[in-house]
């Protein structure tokens, strides 16, 4: 039986909150400054990696641009309880900017191989959008910033690589589990429903 569109709307909102409440819930784990850096490394980009990549591209983004526009009115939900438009305005925006658009990478990747969803691929799609892409946005942040230079910027960042890793592959046993447990999530692949169209018609 399929779902009435406003039955689906209403459950994509619903799982939109439910990803924007985890990011957030996941500032309440203490930021930690390494070496001095200007952007702490917090757990909250492991959140980013799990909305793209259990919602997808759409929902994943959306979640975050929610999360966002609720640190914008003041609510201090980012780590160590900072909100507001300042945040913005700090070197960390470029972090926060790439927060939705590497949900929605995360979330096109994992989405493109389809149901069932395999943990080689989806690392993969973690570590492009939730590392990659995330990173090379936060170094552009700390440029335009801190007044850094590219050399010093990507320095900077490198910091944070390594517990990224171990994040992306979190996001990927995670994912894979809730795949798991509800595999309508994923789209199926194009030649299963194909076949399986074809096994009706016969």
């Amino acid at each position: 039986m399929s779902r009435s569109p406003s039955t689906s709307t209403n459950r994509d909102l619903a799982l939109v909150a439910v990803f924007a409440g985890i990011v957030a819930v996941l500032g309440l784990v203490p930021a930690v400054s390494a070496f001095g850096g200007a952007v702490p490394i917090t757990a909250q980009s492991l959140g980013v990696m799990l909305a793209g990549a259990i919602l997808g591209p759409r929902r994943g983004a959306m979640a975050l641009v929610v999360f966002l526009a609720l640190v914008a009115l003041g609510l201090p939900l980012l780590a160590g309880g900072r909100g507001g438009l300042g945040v913005f305005a700090g070197p960390s925006v470029g972090y926060l900017i790439g927060f939705p658009v590497a949900a929605y990478a995360v979330g096109a990747f994992t989405y493109a191989m389809a149901a069932p969803y395999r943990l080689p691929w989806g690392l993969a799609a973690n570590l492009i959008g939730g590392v990659v892409i995330l990173n090379v946005l936060g170094i552009i942040g700390m440029m335009a910033r801190a007044d850094l230079t590219l050399s010093a910027a990507t320095a900077a960042a490198a910091v944070y690589i390594p517990g990224d890793v171990v994040k992306a592959v979190v996001c990927a046993m995670v994912a894979r589990g809730v795949h798991a447990a509800y595999p309508g999530l994923l789209p199926e692949r194009r030649s299963r429903r194909t076949s399986e169209h074809a096994d009706a018609s016969a």
